[in-house]
């Protein structure tokens, strides 16, 4: 992603005296808010010690405050990925930079990738310079045994929510638990999706059995559980509806009967993926359980995914089913930046603009119970904006500068620099020597 070359200065300027200032304005803009103000043209945004203090048309900026000039350009609410492991890969194919792939029995429903977060990952300022400023970290498992012979489990782990704006990022740890159900399910339980409910219903059982006998845990049942203790105590918050249980499901009735189990249990259910959640939208809307979906795929890529479709994020919107947007699943981590493309394509098939921008920002924020603090430009939030030359759904437009926690942001990656040392230019040394 390139800035004009007379913007560079005017930004490294801006980042000099951002950091030393506690006040800062952006005048003129386009403000998509996402939040209860909608659309303003002209308008200011005020942001003091991290937070935003003030939005509105025509809006004159505080005395003192250093003022940004957005006159032409739109700015948006931080975008965030509901679904990936930003900073917890480098290279996919070095198992040695991938710590999110959940493997073994003793901890599985406990198993937290958080621990192995590198905020300093390359992807973390690559993803972050396209206007994501918020990652969901989950973990996952693989149908393939490590070479030490360890296989993955149904309960992959917990989920947590960062920022990416460097250290001190977790905005939520342990906010959910991620699990494998349909074909990924059955992939990692014996070759059968029944199995894999199965085990997650027992665990769960095991869960709140474990809960009314804690004391009698060492003494006699310590061998009657499916799991272990860690796990045992990491699901007690689900029981308790304080933590969300997120399954990777796609087939209808693969998605029916994750329902029927969260019913018996009375689970906050999050599904994810949901290439046929359309087929059963009006039973989501009446459990109001929310989709994570995939709005980029649209050709079958298994027998669990028969009937997908470019226009699931609009029937689903239309049945009042709750949904963030999160790309395919090969777009989660190095390019999870084409979360924007996704909401384009949702917006191309259906989906009303307005509603695929809250899909990438305020949706997902609400499905993590996060909205009083990020997703919107409102008053009293966290400063997390992005600034963008153009619409941001559409594939031409840049983010031209990003705050998080109303610091804008260094707009450099490893590939911004590597672009810039190798471009054509008038130098009689060659890039290695510059």
């Amino acid at each position: 992603m390139r800035l004009p070359n007379a913007a560079m200065p005017a930004f490294a300027l801006l980042f000099a005296l951002t950091a030393q200032a506690q006040v800062t304005a952006i005048t003129g803009a386009t403000v998509h808010t996402v939040g209860p103000d909608g659309t303003l043209e002209n308008a200011t945004v005020v942001i003091e010690d991290g937070r935003i203090t003030a939005v509105g048309a025509g809006l004159a900026p505080p005395d003192g405050a250093e003022s940004i000039d957005a006159r032409g350009k739109v700015v948006t609410p931080g975008l965030m990925t509901p679904l990936g492991q930003i900073g917890l890969v480098e290279v996919d194919a070095v198992l040695d930079t991938v710590d999110f792939i959940q493997r073994g029995d003793r901890f599985t429903a406990s198993f937290d990738v958080a621990d192995a977060y590198n905020p300093h990952s390359t992807l973390v300022a690559i993803n972050r310079i396209a206007g994501i400023t918020y990652a969901v970290l989950s973990p996952e498992s693989m149908p393939e045994p490590d070479p030490l012979g360890h296989e993955s489990r149904v309960l992959s782990g917990l989920v947590s929510v960062v920022h990416l704006g460097g250290d001190d990022a977790f905005l939520d740890r342990g906010v959910g638990i991620y699990a494998q159900l349909g074909e990924a399910g059955s992939g990692v339980a014996a070759g059968s999706r029944a199995a894999a409910l199965m085990i997650l219903r027992t665990a769960l059982e095991d869960a709140r059995d474990y809960s009314a006998n804690q004391a009698a845990f060492e003494e006699r049942r310590r061998r009657e559980y499916s799991i272990s203790r860690p796990d045992l105590e990491a699901l007690q918050p689900v029981l308790r509806g304080e933590r969300r249980l997120l399954v990777d499901v796609h087939r209808a009735s693969d998605i029916s009967a994750a329902l029927k189990l969260a019913a018996d249990f009375d689970l906050d259910l999050v599904v994810v993926g949901g290439a046929e959640a359309w087929m059963v939208a009006d039973e989501l809307a009446a459990a109001g359980v929310p989709v994570i979906v995939d709005s980029v795929t649209n050709l079958p890529q298994g027998f669990d995914r028969l009937n997908a479709r470019l226009d699931s994020a609009a029937v689903l919107s239309r049945a009042g089913v709750a949904f963030a947007v999160g790309g395919d699943s090969s777009n989660q981590n190095h390019n999870a930046r084409n979360v924007t493309q996704a909401a384009g394509i949702a917006v191309a098939n259906g989906l009303s603009w307005d509603e695929a921008l809250a899909a990438i920002t305020l949706g997902p924020a609400r499905i993590f119970g996060l909205e009083t603090e990020i997703g919107s430009i409102e008053a009293g939030k966290r400063a997390d904006l992005v600034i963008w030359n153009g619409d941001p759904l559409e594939l031409r437009t840049n983010a031209e500068q990003v705050f998080i926690g109303g610091r804008p942001v260094e707009m450099q990656s490893r590939q911004t620099l590597l672009r810039d040392r190798y471009l054509p230019e008038d130098a009689e040394k060659p890039p290695a020597f510059r």
